[in-house]
């Protein structure tokens, strides 16, 4: 990276964490080769968001500065929870009982308590009796690789040892660059074997490799979640090739290109929800589906979300906008005639097109600028800063409906508010 004529930063807060992390504020090149030869684990706040905007700074060597404050508040990946636990317990006989009336009941709750045990005990259960012995092999899989750590062998056991299906996996505590030929084999045996929910975070660094392509065959899927990856190249993939069941996506510090989402959104004919968090995307986000209800863009610099025909969608929300220089995201909302919800605005970062009109503070309201489906209407504003007022009434003619609306300020400003407001 870059960084001639970049200063260093100034913020106490940023300094203090540099000490803990036992670096030179001043040695901004040294900081990114300790990024990119260490673990996310150990480098704390500076992992995530350094690894998906090395890219990025590397082109705009003069943004790294607006960027630089954000690595040490990066979005944590929200991951989500297993519905497996590592804090589940199976006993068989409360105190003072000699009767097992867990044995007793249908095979279908046998194997729904089974598939909230840890792999470990799960796979146990067979010796117990033979009441258990096929109940394990005969419920949908749930394995959980952080439960098997650092015994990464014991995920290709239970893959191979179980026929299937495969309710869930969360592949999130293994190396996967040192596995990164292992990964692939895992990924066909859950293609194989019917996966249908798939967390699959990467635990080291940097992202010059690309995720195994295995997983864009895996029909089954109703739920994917990809973290700190480079997503695979889909040029040239057969028609095919696409996401039948495919619910719900969350991609968090994934690296990828505009063709990429387009893939995705083209080969998922049953896709409702999209979450995007720590993202740093150059190219515009062009919303086509017909089945799409709720995006979410959180923590993520976006240069365009364009809304191009999604007749399905009732949420959109674009949070916390990461915005490099004076760069502002554009969002254009062309056909969503059930959109309801939609936030956070922010005239500091977001500049709103309505029907290929760019709302100013002076824009006269007109059918073409108006989107009357929406009814609950966020905003962050800077009121000390006039500009952003001024853009208020602007914002509020285009979305005539609206009943609730919330406006998001620093706490300085509601202090000053209240104070004021005593005062007077």
């Amino acid at each position: 990276m870059d960084t001639q004529g970049s200063p260093a930063p100034t913020n106490s807060a940023m300094a203090a964490e540099f000490r803990r992390l036992g670096l030179d504020a001043d040695d901004v090149e040294g900081i990114s080769l300790r990024a990119a030869a260490g673990s996310i684990d150990t480098l704390g706040p500076l992992g995530p968001a350094m690894a998906v905007a090395t890219d990025f700074l590397r082109k705009h060597p003069n943004e790294w500065p607006s960027l630089f404050a954000r690595l040490f508040s990066p979005p944590v990946c929200s991951v989500p929870n297993p519905p497996a636990s590592p804090a589940a317990r199976l006993f068989a006989l409360p105190p003072n009982d000699a009767v097992d009336r867990v044995s007793r009941l249908p095979d279908a709750l046998l194997g729904d308590i089974v598939s909230r045990l840890p792999v470990k005990d799960a796979a146990r259960t067979a010796a117990l009796s033979r009441r258990w012995r096929g109940v394990w092999r005969s419920a949908p899989l749930v394995l959980v690789d952080a439960d098997l750590f650092p015994a990464t062998s014991a995920v290709s056991s239970v893959l191979a040892a179980h026929p299937g299906p495969i309710r869930c996996v969360h592949l999130t505590s293994s190396y996967m660059v040192e596995f990164h030929g292992l990964l692939s084999r895992w990924l066909q045996l859950l293609a194989d074997k019917g996966i249908q929910e798939l967390v699959l975070v990467n635990r080291r660094w940097p992202l010059d490799f690309d995720l195994p392509a295995t997983f864009l065959g895996m029909a089954t899927l109703t739920r994917l979640y990809l973290g700190l990856w480079k997503f695979p190249c889909t040029v040239g993939l057969p028609r095919k090739t696409f996401f039948p069941n495919l619910r719900e996506l969350e991609l968090c510090n994934v690296i990828m290109g505009s063709r990429d989402l387009d893939f995705i959104l083209d080969r998922s004919p049953v896709l409702e929800k999209l979450f995007i968090q720590g993202n740093v995307l150059e190219f515009p986000i062009r919303l086509v589906s017909q089945s799409l209800r709720q995006v979410g863009l959180v923590c993520s610099f976006i240069k365009e979300i364009f809304v191009v025909d999604a007749p399905c969608l009732d949420q959109l929300i674009h949070s916390e906008v990461c915005t490099p220089g004076r760069n502002r995201s554009k969002i254009k909302i062309g056909h969503a005639p059930k959109l309801v919800y939609l936030g956070f605005l922010n005239p500091k970062n977001h500049e709103l097109d309505i029907g290929d009109t760019i709302i100013k503070d002076k824009t006269t309201a007109s059918p073409r600028t108006m989107v009357p489906s929406v009814t609950f209407l966020c905003m962050h504003v800077r009121f000390g800063v006039r500009n952003d007022v001024k853009m208020i009434p602007s914002f509020l003619r285009c979305f005539p409906n609206v009943e609730d609306l919330h406006i998001w300020v620093k706490p300085l400003t509601l202090l000053l508010a209240f104070i004021c407001t005593i005062m007077y």
